[in-house]
């Protein structure tokens, strides 16, 4: 990592981890991202800097799984989320209590919450949630 980088990929995991935050980059042309990178994709510069991600999206991508890696063992089924957010930028991302059946859609709102386990966690947004 560069001498001049404003965070590394650990302390972006620390931010949601236990700060409660997604923090990314931005670039002066406007792009935002939450993968750590040394230049932006757009337009190539390295101006890039720290910014606040927002907490709410929707989601763009969505798979469902039911052999889940050992640190979710107990969590299974989960979904994992691509999630473009509320005011630039995209991130990954799961959701617990999730049925194969019935999966969230791409589409559907959700919002970031700081949660124990390791990775960025989902919920439905409530007035998104499914109606009994």
């Amino acid at each position: 990592m560069p001498d001049d980088a404003p965070h590394s990929v650990r302390q972006y995991e620390l931010g949601y981890e236990e700060e409660g935050r997604l923090r990314g980059f931005g670039s002066a042309c406007g792009f935002r991202t939450a993968t750590w990178a040394l230049l932006c994709p757009r337009c190539g510069e390295r101006d890039l800097t720290e910014v606040e991600l927002g907490r709410v999206g929707r989601i763009a991508a969505v798979t469902v799984q039911t052999v889940p890696a050992e640190q979710y063992l107990n969590d299974a089924p989960y979904a994992y989320l691509l999630v473009d957010l509320d005011g630039g930028g995209r991130v990954t991302g799961w959701m617990a209590g999730v049925s194969p059946g019935s999966p969230p859609t791409i589409g559907r709102r959700v919002r970031f919450v700081p949660g124990y386990r390791r990775g960025v966690q989902f919920e439905l947004l409530p007035d998104e949630a499914p109606r009994g």
